[in-house]
């Protein structure tokens, strides 16, 4: 019997209507003879009422339980799921994170999976039951404690219980129809691919597309778990949607594959730092522990023993970061001459496997962003990327000219 992991988020389990739509799609693979395990998120905006809860109950809450007050959306969600599916006629049965048991680390808030031992749901199938349906984003810890994925950390469930169980396919049901070559809210000549390479994927999701969590990309490359990214409003068949695979299952490719934007970023600089063995772990290293997630550092060549130091974070931990590097000036672990955050830059990324082998094509979109009189402030590489930031008023056109420049409107 094959067994096909099918997720579906909070958009698509919103109602009770909608969760029947969602329980239809899964009774139609029961009856076509597979075994279905189900991952459902917490009805749309239920997380995000649960959080303003915690938040107005306690300022400085214990994170054990805020994830046993957060996790509780999930566990509605699927009580509902199989009881729509019983319904129907089809035998299905919830589970708790904790009933698994999805074993995770201690990290509340943010922990992450260890192990998913399969014996008691593959027993459950043996025995006739048809769907097991999965409460996402939630585990438990060693301390036999309720710990959460961080949020969209039920994709990360449903691609963990693929490569545990084996399953075929990862269907992940969301309110877009697949992965497109960049935002279509942004241009109109965005163009949905039909198949997208992990790494891809993992860059684009890194860089701001919010159609899966990064993590559950990372995963699904590392075992090698097929996912297709589908809409639950849709009709949808073997060939609808988009398919994230093996670079090696892609035929034929554009060399950019796509171009994201993240609005929220901050460019920070330390002007003047001295230029001495061991500074940037000095800069960066109370920066990590304050929890601020640098992205592109830049350092110039120095002058005088004299450098500047610049890097990106999230436009909402720019405060965090003044804070740690202030902190660190007055021990005396660095000393510059001001620190100046530019909260007004966003970063435009293009993306693609393709650009291993294609020389020119950051040059290319250097000269695309020149001819649209686009200032680029900072700018990083990897082999298969390239990201700038520039002014955040220039967004949307330097998405548009880059989407045009690589043709990334045309399938190949």
């Amino acid at each position: 019997m094959s067994l096909l992991v099918m997720k579906f988020g909070g958009t698509s389990v919103a109602t009770l209507d909608c969760i029947r739509r969602a329980a239809g799609r899964v009774g139609r693979e029961v009856a076509a003879g597979r075994d279905v395990i189900v991952i459902v998120s917490a009805m749309a905006g239920e997380t995000n009422r649960l959080v303003g809860l915690v938040n107005d109950t306690s300022s400085m809450f214990d994170a054990r339980e805020y994830d046993a007050v957060v996790s509780s959306g999930e566990n509605v969600t699927a009580g509902l799921m199989a009881m729509t599916l019983q319904d129907m006629g089809v035998p299905a049965r919830s589970w708790q994170g904790w009933q698994i048991p999805l074993r995770t680390t201690l990290a509340h808030t943010a922990a992450r999976i260890e192990d998913i031992p399969t014996e008691t749901i593959k027993g459950k199938f043996a025995e006739g039951m048809k769907v097991a349906v999965v409460a996402g984003f939630q585990g438990i810890s060693p301390e036999d404690r309720i710990t959460t994925l961080g949020r969209g950390g039920s994709d990360t469930t449903a691609v963990a219980c693929a490569a545990a169980f084996g399953a075929e396919q990862c269907d992940i049901y969301t309110d877009v129809d697949g992965v497109y070559t960049t935002d279509p809210r942004i241009t109109s000549k965005a163009r949905k691919l039909e198949k997208i390479a992990f790494e891809e994927m993992l860059e684009l999701a890194s860089l701001g597309a919010k159609v899966l969590q990064t993590r559950s990309v990372e995963l699904a490359m590392r075992y090698n778990v097929r996912l297709r990214v589908l809409s639950s409003f849709g009709d949808n068949d073997e060939n609808t949607g988009t398919l994230v695979c093996a670079e090696e299952d892609i035929v034929e490719r554009h060399v950019v594959a796509g171009v994201a934007h993240s609005r929220d970023e901050a460019k920070m600089t330390l002007v003047s730092v001295a230029d001495r063995p061991g500074i940037a772990a000095a800069i960066f290293g109370p920066l990590a522990e304050a929890g601020v997630n640098v992205d592109m550092i830049v350092q110039n060549i120095a002058e005088e023993g004299r450098t500047d130091v610049t890097f990106s974070c999230p436009i909402d931990q720019v405060k965090g970061a003044e804070i740690a590097i202030n902190a660190a000036r007055e021990q005396g672990e660095i000393n510059f001459h001001e620190l100046v955050a530019d909260i007004d830059v966003c970063k435009i990324s293009i993306v693609g496997i393709g650009m291993r082998s294609y020389a020119g094509v950051a040059a290319k979109m250097f000269a695309t962003l020149r001819d649209e009189g686009i200032n680029i402030k900072v700018i990083t590489t990897s082999e298969i990327k390239v990201s700038v930031l520039v002014d955040r008023k220039y967004m949307e056109l330097a998405v548009q000219a880059l989407h045009d420049a690589f043709g990334l409107e045309h399938a190949v």
